[in-house]
């Protein structure tokens, strides 16, 4: 009852179900950028700048920037232009950094460094692949820069500074068919994205696809660190329950769950991993 309970809650609240525009901008994306008539490589990221370009994605008040850093790794930041207050009536101008994610090379999503919140003050820089705020010696990625009455963001040694000036196409989901589900149900009412929760301890995105003869193949994303790992299993009996399992580096994790047959929003059933069993349940992702 319980677990029903927190299933009907969040599928109540939709914005827990989506994804936001920066969301989408995965490492494949990121590859491609550079030469994206839409990024333009910045030496030398003004204010003004950051302040023309904060609706660079939809519904998001920030602007998007694309760093490759000086080992070679593609990271994502949305940031603002602002001032810190010192004392009664000093300011000293700052980079706010609102989001930034750095991915592992030569992979889809796998998280090397992710954060938000932090500023970036003049003296220091920041790393990409360490995550952290760091002093010169440290190298860096990005430093503030104020000289004078010019202030500006610049990359530092080998790392690649871009500005996003309008969203990328290759980044907005295309909008699959809407979920009709009939009176009979059937298998492909399972194929799509979910949200899984997995006994209040992991999380992540689970992808499913059914083919004709009921095997079911797919992945899971882990929310931890974005590591991708693949799914198997098979369409059980009745029809609406499910046996898959998910492969990770040294152990199986086997899921049995049951489809809701009345609209196919949300997957609930337990799990098994090193004999642990425990409860999960799965909210359809709507793009």
């Amino acid at each position: 009852m319980r677990l029903l309970m927190v299933v009907t809650i969040l599928l109540s609240s939709s914005t827990l179900l989506r994804a936001d525009d920066f969301d989408h901008y995965l490492n494949p994306i990121l590859n491609k950028a550079a030469t994206a008539k839409s990024v333009k490589e910045i030496k030398q990221l003004t204010p003004d700048l950051i302040n023309d370009h904060t609706r660079g994605l939809p519904r998001i008040d920030a602007t998007i920037l694309v760093v490759k850093t000086n080992e070679g790794r593609n990271s994502k930041l949305l940031v603002r232009s602002a001032r810190q207050k010192i004392g009664e009536d000093k300011t000293i101008p700052i980079l706010y950094i609102d989001r930034f994610v750095t991915y592992k090379e030569g992979e889809e999503r796998t998280i090397l460094a992710a954060g938000g919140k932090l500023s970036l003050f003049p003296g220091f820089r920041f790393s990409l692949d360490l995550g952290q705020v760091v002093p010169e010696q440290l190298g860096g990625d990005l430093r503030l820069v104020v000289a004078g009455e010019k202030i500006y963001t610049e990359p530092v040694g080998k790392a690649k500074l871009y500005l996003l000036t309008a969203p990328l196409p290759e980044a907005t989901p295309k909008k699959g068919p809407k979920l009709v589900v009939g009176e009979t149900f059937e298998p492909r009412y399972f194929n799509g994205k979910y949200k899984l929760y997995d006994d209040g301890r992991r999380s992540g995105e689970l992808v499913l696809k059914v083919e004709e003869d009921g095997t079911v193949s797919g992945a899971y994303y882990s929310d931890r660190d974005g590591q991708k790992y693949e799914v198997r299993g098979k369409i059980g009996m009745p029809q609406h329950s499910v046996q898959f399992t998910v492969k990770f580096p040294r152990s199986e994790q086997s899921f049995q769950g049951w489809l809701f047959t009345g609209n196919g929003k949300a997957l609930t059933g337990t799990s098994r991993i090193l004999e642990r069993e425990a409860g999960f349940y799965a909210v359809r992702v709507e793009e």
